[in-house]
């Protein structure tokens, strides 16, 4: 339960949505759409309100009248919730969640060991928080919800798929029936079992483990503390793993893995889960079952995200086990990427290339993910006894010695891919140190801005940035004429000066955000001096860097940043 800014409850898992006619559906000749959008979870919602917010028309169709059934995905990760501010629901997302940063694995009844997943301070959001799905999907539509050129039509299913001329062509169905409509670009983002990639006769490739686990979402009162408890081979559950998670709502996840000769059928019963419960949590411990499901491990992806006209995101595109946390987060981040992307072919201000760097940059991605997801099940489920002696033998070194810690893999949680070898960046001329390279996203920092406390990445993301350091008053900045050429033919490009500690009021030009970086965090995660330029993508993510400011050398790095040959 939620409670909306009127004041009126919200059970989001009570939400329906009624089917509503389309004046589409009555014209004489398929009606053209810039796009249409498949699949309304958190991919779906998460393009189409980044599209409507900068004024691109968006329709979005979903087969469904309800939002997602049970808590579904529920680790949000720091970049997620950084992109989430930039869609207007971040805010609401971090005040509901279970903030966490601390993990604890445990082998047989004994801790082994704790970590800190955001040991530094100078971070706007938290290294976690833990969200039933619902609630995100819900945050979202809201927020989708207020704007008048986006779309959504719930109980539509695609049902057609065909190639025209410079788009696509669908067939929806609806409970009145069918209707055609076309689009210049379809983002596909309707989950594993993706319609649109059946229609298309493509498919995901990869793996299956063979196992299997049960998730049990219980809704208790209870002591323990919001943070992530991973057990090897726990007293409660020989021979087996266990993970535990808290929830809002005084729900609590447990994963328990079950192996792969368990049936998938009887796990769900409740006079099955409920010992297990039990065993875990002691028989006098009062709890109700609020979800339960059985899955299994898959690692697979399409070959390319991107056909003509169609692009694929989320899980439509690739799939990863859920440890780790590396499926919606993934998926968000697709959505991220593809956007603004979009939005500048849809304008005219970069060529249809730049669409291709989308699957270059995801693929690359996916596949960090799908590697980082595949070693964890390995780790958690060793398939003969050879493995499970090394996971053992590690688990028990990593009582007393970091170097094992580091071998320890319980699913190593989401953080977001450095795209290091994307067409769109420039490569380092200049010397530089730190983690700040060319396709890493931008690290935050505290600042101020006319004395009032202000996050660096609340100045950066929805259009390019040059990002200027500055100690004096001698230091050059960009004129006015300068950003002028820089953007021409691509769009404004804004100016953010970032005020070096002691530079004070030096640093100040009209027209520019002033940001000062009065603790040096910024400074320091940046490797900058005075004078150091940073050229900052829509999604935040790093384009170029440079330690002083040329236009032409600017301007190749920006022409680059769009595909621009």
């Amino acid at each position: 339960m939620t409670v909306h800014q009127s004041g009126a409850p919200i059970d989001f898992q009570a939400l329906a949505f009624a089917y509503k006619r389309s004046p589409d559906q009555d014209a004489a000749t398929p009606v053209r759409h810039p796009v249409v959008i498949v699949g309304a979870g958190p991919v779906g919602l998460a393009t189409a309100i980044d599209l409507a917010q900068h004024q691109i028309p968006v329709v979005l169709i979903d087969d469904d009248t309800a939002l997602s059934n049970g808590s579904r995905a529920i680790c949000f990760a720091k970049r997620t919730l950084e992109i989430s501010d930039r869609l207007g629901c971040g805010e609401r997302m971090v005040d509901k969640g279970v903030v966490w940063q601390t993990g604890k694995v445990f082998f047989g009844d004994e801790q082994i060991y704790s970590f800190d997943l955001l040991p530094e301070e100078g971070h706007r959001r938290p290294a976690f928080v833990n969200l039933q799905q619902y609630y995100v999907e819900g945050f979202m539509l809201e927020r989708a919800q207020e704007f008048p050129n986006l779309d959504i039509r719930w109980n539509s299913r695609l049902a057609g798929l065909r190639e025209i001329d410079g788009g696509v062509e669908l067939t929806i169905e609806t409970p009145e029936g069918k209707y055609d409509i076309q689009a210049d670009w379809l983002v596909a983002s309707d989950g594993g079992r993706s319609a649109t990639r059946q229609l298309m006769g493509l498919e995901s490739k990869g793996r299956t483990f063979r196992d299997r686990f049960l998730i049990a979402d219980v809704k208790m009162k209870a002591e323990f503390p919001a943070e992530r408890w991973f057990w090897f081979d726990p007293p409660f559950h020989r021979g087996q793993s266990v993970l535990l998670h808290k929830q809002p709502d005084d729900v609590w996840r447990i994963d328990f893995q079950l192996g792969w000769d368990a049936d998938p059928v009887a796990e769900r019963e409740p006079e099955r889960v409920i010992p297990r419960v039990q065993a875990l949590l002691g028989k006098s411990t009062a709890f109700d079952l609020e979800w339960i499901s059985v899955y299994s491990f898959v690692c697979l992806r399409m070959d390319k995200f991107r056909h003509g006209h169609v692009l694929f995101a989320g899980d439509s595109a690739h799939g990863v086990s859920p440890f780790g946390a590396r499926g919606a987060n993934s998926g968000i981040q697709d959505a991220d990427n593809l956007a603004w992307k979009l939005r500048l072919v849809i304008e005219g201000r970069a060529p249809d290339a730049l669409l291709d760097s989308y699957d270059a940059e995801r693929s690359y991605a996916a596949d960090e993910n799908i590697l980082n997801s595949t070693r964890s099940t390995d780790f958690i489920t060793p398939k003969n006894e050879a493995s499970l002696d090394f996971r053992n033998a590690t688990l028990e070194l990593a009582r007393d010695f970091a170097f094992a810690r580091r071998i320890v893999n319980s699913g190593r949680l989401s953080v977001p891919a450095v795209l290091v070898n994307s067409p769109l960046n420039t490569p380092d001329t200049d010397a530089f140190t730190g983690k700040m390279v060319p396709g890493a996203v931008a690290a935050d920092a505290p600042m101020l801005e006319d004395g009032h406390h202000r996050w660096l990445l609340s100045a950066l993301g929805d259009s390019f940035k040059l990002v200027v350091f500055v100690a004096d008053a001698s230091t050059p900045v960009p004129t006015e004429m300068e950003l002028k050429t820089l953007g021409e033919g691509i769009g404004a490009i804004d100016l953010v000066i970032v005020a070096m500690p002691s530079s004070g009021e030096a640093a100040r030009r009209a027209g520019a955000t002033v940001l000062e970086d009065v603790d040096g965090l910024a400074a320091k995660r940046y490797d900058a001096t005075s004078g150091t330029i940073y050229l900052v993508r829509p999604d935040q993510h790093i384009s170029a860097r440079f330690r002083t400011f040329d236009l032409k050398t600017a301007r190749r790095a920006l022409l680059r940043a769009v595909a621009h040959s």
